[in-house]
């Protein structure tokens, strides 16, 4: 069985991206590497599900409709609370909010990273069964209240 194991962000300051990954999507920092340009994050499920590596001034990420990564999500609980919280963190974090979207299987906040990468925080809806319906996959997307 395969599984995700861990993705990997070039980003432009260490201290700015960790502190959003440990303090807005709610990830333990494990440790330091690479003589310190690099910060492990877990949140639990293995030794890390996160590194980041500090490069600098560098271009990216691109956007708009392109080929490539397109957001990164995270599932953070099973309740709207959870999501609420971490709507009330990214406000104070000052992140760019893109939208909220409620896909039946589960909720969803919208976010971009310190460089703009785009981030995915959910929430499982505890009263759906996705094990044993797949009617989510054709249900609309619907535009998120909290």
């Amino acid at each position: 069985m395969a599984e995700l194991g861990h993705v990997v962000f070039y980003v432009r300051d260490l201290e700015k991206s960790s502190a959003f990954y440990r303090d807005v999507v709610g990830l333990n920092e494990i440790g330091r590497i690479f003589d310190g340009r690099g910060a492990l994050f877990s949140g639990g499920r293995t030794h890390h599900e996160l590194l980041l590596i500090q490069v600098n001034d560098a271009p990216g990420p691109l956007h708009g409709h392109r080929i490539g990564l397109y957001h990164v999500g995270w599932k953070i609980g099973n309740h709207l609370d959870t999501l609420r919280g971490a709507l009330r963190r990214a406000e104070n974090f000052n992140c760019r909010i893109d939208g909220l979207s409620d896909h039946t299987v589960s909720q969803s906040l919208y976010l971009r990273d310190p460089d703009g990468n785009e981030v995915e925080l959910y929430v499982d809806d505890p009263d759906y069964d996705w094990d044993e319906s797949d009617d989510w996959m054709e249900a609309p997307v619907q535009k998120l209240e909290l």
